[in-house]
């Protein structure tokens, strides 16, 4: 059997992490759930709005695969090194140096494009006052999203988990009234896409949940180990499946009004006669995405951790100072910054796990013994990158 557990030294991470606040944090980390449910989702329905329930569920289980994967890798091993370590134990130091490269690109470049996401694209499109304030929106995000990442691990947790809970909530909100003004069994039915349209739009939005594997990397402070990381890990992905799939039935019946506004969980709050949940749902969408920072902050030190042997505290002065100076220095030209570190950060992510996948094989002959279902799940999880490859270079390159 392979089992392989480390807990990362230096600073405030000699502390334990619940069973809770690592589910809170896969809540927070996969989407984040807002963001996910009420901007990101209907983002990539396009032509199958009208099938949104059926692509939600689908996503899901196009989704199990790579789950199942790092679920069955976790089962064995847990560590500050996360996906790097799976691939170490599988298949050695340099492949998994190679996967720790691309993987530590890509959240490096999405640390930076993201606060100018919030700042000068999400922010404004929801609240339009905004737009004259941005430079200060910008700054002031990466202070506020550094602020919480560099505290005491069990504070960041508490509130990490908090907001995450806040996020379901105002979910589960946003479902009730959008099912009481359109009607359950209308929204349920739906108008039906073209398979190959639906089918598109379930494998975007699949994808979406590619960053539940942040909290792997803090597998190592979890207590209950090995167990409490795969629970918490499950617990946490079907929570944020389960709201897009409970917003989703709405949309479907909603139209293209509420799809194809600027933030359609806003238009979907509003149009139900709710304007104190939409400017919450607004918010939210935008707290939702800067955890989706901190959860890739944390990761990047306990990775960082692993790679150098330096303390995590050490480490995430260094990644602050580079969020922060780098958020202030895309100021120059925002636009530019985030049409250039989107589309190779998304490339190097999908090459990233892509290498977890192909590995997986190796792992699983050694741990379980040649078994078809773990090849089939390898091929699986590989092929959903792959999906994601081609859906960001057709979908985003040259645009």
């Amino acid at each position: 059997m392979v089992t392989v557990a480390r807990t990362p030294k230096g600073g405030t991470d000699q502390s334990t992490i619940s069973r809770g606040q690592f589910t809170g944090l896969t809540v927070a980390a996969t989407g984040g759930p807002l963001a996910l449910a009420v901007v990101f989702f209907p983002g990539v329905l396009g032509e199958a709005s009208g099938s949104a329930g059926a692509v939600a569920l689908v996503a899901a289980v196009l989704f199990l695969p790579p789950l199942l994967v790092w679920l069955s890798y976790s089962a064995g091993i847990v560590g500050p090194g996360g996906l790097y370590t799976f691939v170490e134990v599988a298949a050695g130091r340099r492949v998994a140096l190679l996967q720790a490269a691309l993987w530590v690109t890509s959240y490096l470049l999405y640390l930076v494009y993201t606060v100018t996401y919030i700042a000068y694209d999400l922010l404004p499109a929801m609240f339009p006052a905004l737009t004259s304030v941005r430079p200060v929106l910008q700054v002031g995000t990466a202070l506020l999203i550094v602020a919480v990442a560099v505290a005491p691990i069990r504070l960041a947790l508490m509130v990490i988990s908090a907001l995450a809970a806040l996020q379901v909530a105002l979910v589960a909100a946003l479902a009730a009234a959008g099912m009481a003004w359109t009607g359950a069994p209308a929204a349920l039915a739906g108008a039906p896409a073209h398979p190959g349209t639906a089918l598109l739009a379930a494998g975007n939005t699949s994808i979406l949940f590619v960053c539940a594997s942040l909290p792997l990397f803090l597998g190592a402070e979890v207590a209950g180990g090995r167990s409490s990381v795969r629970k918490g890990l499950a617990w946490g992905w079907a929570v944020v499946a389960a709201a897009v799939v409970g917003v989703a039935v709405p949309m479907a019946a909603a139209g293209a009004s509420v799809t194809g506004a600027a933030v359609p969980g806003m238009a979907l709050a509003t149009a139900a006669g709710h304007p104190q949940l939409a400017t919450a749902v607004g918010i939210g969408a935008a707290v939702s995405v800067a955890l989706v920072i901190v959860a890739e902050f944390l990761a990047l030190t306990r990775l960082g951790h692993a790679l150098t042997g330096r303390p995590v505290s050490q480490l995430s002065r260094v990644l602050a100072a580079v969020l922060v100076l780098g958020s202030a220095a895309s100021l120059a030209d925002p636009t530019r910054v985030y049409n250039d570190l989107f589309k190779p950060s998304l490339v190097a992510l999908w090459l990233a796990q892509l290498v977890v996948f192909a590995v997986y094989p190796r792992y699983a002959a050694r741990r379980y013994g040649r078994r078809i279902r773990d090849v089939a799940l390898a091929a699986g999880a590989g092929a959903l990158m792959i999906f994601g490859l081609w859906s960001t270079i057709v979908n985003q390159l040259g645009t």
